[in-house]
């Protein structure tokens, strides 16, 4: 008994211990992992409060170092990944505004691009609701440039300092290690509620941009304010672009659960697959090119990465354009090994002091010394240069360069004095003379302070059927949250950017909007040292932008190159109604899938032998952009037999897809909903094409993508 009673005590204190410690912590300072107390947390040590970073912050240096050093080998952020090796041509010399070789006329680089989901771990599914990484190595005769950018030209936070902790709120809760590869969770939207200049990225994010219909079919943006140096050192602002050929599309949020489901790894085969038939991505690269007399004329600060600048104030000028046409020879070697650096860069391109890009310079390094091994991470051959590289720079974890000599220092007499130092005619790197005069701060720039008005701008560019798929998202999101407070918080900061917006998704919460949001409003910057700088309220008087819109986009391409047609068909098809379709649709760049009610093959009703390509039993609608029934009576009545069909058929019609029958296999709509919400005379209206020669109809409709009029159907 006395035992028993020794254990009970030393358990009960070990829960008092516990609880102690969680009283404790509420009454704590924050500290550095030497204990001294830190007064700013939010803001990295700048050269006045636009100026840049400095490498004496050890504050910054040790939050970035162990942030980095936390999981190896895995990367932190941006862990699943596909990629592919291509080709960018320029077609618009850039020589007005940089040096850089590989931007000058008919200049043709060779580059390595992948694309990846941020959140998740390397297992995640490629249909999470996500930023997107967008990252281009360019091997340039000058070195390597890396274009080192995402599919939102925006970004969640103003200052590097608080990246470790905005990654560490949108992970997986580290007391149970869920959910994966997703932000409906208390720690992200308690974050995010008290930082808000992270609205805009919000809008961005919970918008149908973070669900892509491919890689393929995304935008890619810098993110940065960047600088292009030319010939006579003048100095341009830039911001990159990548605009898909194909057009920026995107699958609705049911059909993403559903595609993770059948094929989490939907992304990562459509881009191999589409290389690997020949039929190679292309996206244009462009830049907004700003003067530097114009730095301050926006009404927005443009070293503020929360911040876009629209393109009917600043159009897009396309440089050249990247071709992805060969796949990795090996998955790890190339997409696992690749190495990106914002701070890989060649002479005519510079930096700017962007505090989020200044704080990058410094992470991206720091985390390949731990996810590759050591320091001579550049000598694995994906990431190896192909401009020869000279220096002094020797040993180390895994060296591959055989180096012969004595003289491995600068200067010297015994190696000749080589390797000789480049002077700037001889394209030796030189940093723009940009003047810094200002006092050691850690501060923010008063001109980062509106977080709203382009949260708003965003807003109102969509279509009603963008914002509906907005309001949704937020309402999935926030009703994951079991934190009533941090509901109410948010729904303050989103009455802030719309009302309506507010009002519609705290009545799917069953909630009211706060009648004001709490104070400070800005929590997560400075408050707690008492010197925080409240964010400036202020309504966007900007006019819609129709770029910032899938939808509304003039730059999105008609194209129905590599989109996806199932053709539902059984034994006792019609040959001949398949073939027309079929080879109208491939005689401009569809791909045509045989589904049948077996995996092999099917026979035709004149006795033709037609390959399936996917069994009904294993395959989905989500996974297609469009169907076809062909005739065939007995083929008809055979998948009328079948539950799969009209579950198949419903998914398409909501999901908005374009739906194809002949006369005779209209019948297989009795078995679903879709005549009770659409009359039949106006089927082509709702994107339902019938007819025994509906070739030219149905690729006009399947032109237009998605026929977003059946959402209200689906209401009713």
């Amino acid at each position: 008994m006395k035992k028993q009673d020794q254990k009970n005590n030393a358990s009960s204190d070990k829960i008092t211990d516990l609880e102690k410690n969680k009283s404790d912590a509420t009454g704590q300072f924050l500290t550095t992992d030497q204990g001294l107390k830190i007064n700013d947390d939010n803001n990295s040590l700048k050269a006045g409060e636009r100026g840049p970073s400095l490498l004496e912050d050890f504050i910054l240096r040790e939050k970035i170092t162990h942030f980095d050093h936390e999981r190896i080998p895995e990367r932190i952020v941006h862990a699943r990944g596909s990629a592919a090796h291509g080709v960018f041509k320029v077609s618009n010399s850039m020589a007005k505004y940089s040096k850089a070789g590989f931007l000058q006329a008919g200049v043709e680089t060779p580059v390595f691009a992948r694309f990846s989901t941020v959140a998740g771990f390397r297992g995640s599914t490629d249909l999470a609701r996500d930023t997107r990484g967008f990252a281009v190595k360019f091997y340039t005769q000058e070195g390597n440039f890396d274009l080192v950018g995402n599919n939102m030209p925006v970004f969640f936070i103003q200052d590097a300092s608080k990246f470790p902790d905005l990654v560490h709120a949108v992970k997986p809760e580290p007391h149970n290690e869920m959910p994966q590869a997703a932000s409906a969770h208390d720690n992200f939207w308690d974050f995010i509620s008290l930082m808000p200049e992270s609205m805009h990225m919000i809008m961005w994010v919970m918008s149908d941009r973070a669900i892509p219909r491919s890689l393929r079919m995304m935008e890619g943006f810098g993110v940065h304010t960047f600088r292009f140096i030319n010939a006579k050192n003048e100095s341009h602002f830039v911001k990159f672009h990548w605009k898909p050929k194909l057009g920026t599309h995107a699958v609705v949020w049911d059909e993403a659960l559903k595609i993770s489901g059948n094929d989490p790894d939907f992304h990562r085969r459509d881009l191999y697959e589409a290389i690997e038939n020949g039929q190679f991505p292309e996206w244009d690269l462009g830049v907004q090119i700003i003067p530097e007399a114009d730095e301050h004329k926006f009404d927005f600060d443009l070293l503020d990465p929360t911040k876009l600048i629209p393109e009917e104030l600043v159009p897009v000028t396309i440089i050249g354009t990247m071709t992805l046409n060969r796949n990795p020879d090996n998955f790890f070697a190339e997409t696992e090994q690749v190495a990106f650096h914002p701070g890989h860069l060649v002479p005519g391109i510079d930096f700017s002091n962007d505090p989020l890009l200044q704080g990058r310079l410094f992470s991206y390094t720091d985390t390949q010394l731990s996810r590759l091994g050591g320091p001579n991470f550049h000598e694995i051959p994906i990431n190896r240069t192909i401009a020869p590289m000279h220096n002094n720079q020797r040993d180390g974890h895994m060296r591959q360069e055989i180096n012969v000599g004595r003289a491995n220092y600068h200067p010297n007499s015994l190696g000749g004095g080589c390797p000789f130092q480049a002077k700037a005619a001889e394209g030796g790197f030189t940093s723009f003379n940009e003047r810094v005069d200002a006092h050691k701060v850690r501060a923010r720039s008063t001109s980062f302070a509106d977080h709203f008005s382009q949260a708003q701008l965003f807003y109102v560019s969509q279509t009603k059927t963008e914002q509906d798929h907005m309001k949704s998202a937020l309402k999935f999101e926030l009703g994951k949250v079991e934190t009533i407070a941090i509901r109410l918080r948010m729904l303050s900061l989103l009455d802030i950017i719309d009302k309506d917006l507010a009002k519609d998704v705290a009545t799917g919460l069953g909630l009211k909007v706060p009648d004001a949001p709490e104070k400070p409003i800005n929590k997560g910057v400075g408050a707690d040292a008492g010197n925080e700088q409240e964010p400036k309220i202020v309504k966007s008087t900007a006019k819609p932008s129709p770029a910032l819109s899938m939808i509304k986009n003039k730059t999105n391409s008609a194209t129905i190159a590599t989109r996806s047609v199932a053709f539902l068909c059984s034994d006792g098809v019609d040959s001949n109604s398949i073939d027309k379709l079929k080879s109208a649709l491939e005689k401009e760049g569809a791909q045509i899938k045989i589904i049948g009610t077996n995996a092999t093959e099917i026979k035709s009703s004149d006795g033709k032998m037609i390959k399936v390509d996917h069994s009904l039993n294993t395959v989905s609608a989500v996974l297609f952009d469009a169907v076809y029934v062909p005739s065939g009576k007995e083929s008809i009545l055979k998948l009328s037999e079948l539950d799969k069909v009209p579950e198949f058929l419903m998914d398409m019609f909501k999901h908005c897809k374009v739906m194809g029958f002949s006369d005779e296999s209209l019948v297989l709509l009795d078995d679903t909903t879709i005549k009770k919400k659409v009359k039949a005379s106006n089927f082509a209206e709702f994107g339902i094409i019938t007819g025994d020669d509906i070739s030219k109809d149905f690729i006009a409709s399947l032109g237009k993508h998605r026929f977003w009029n059946r959402e209200d159907k689906l209401k009713n």
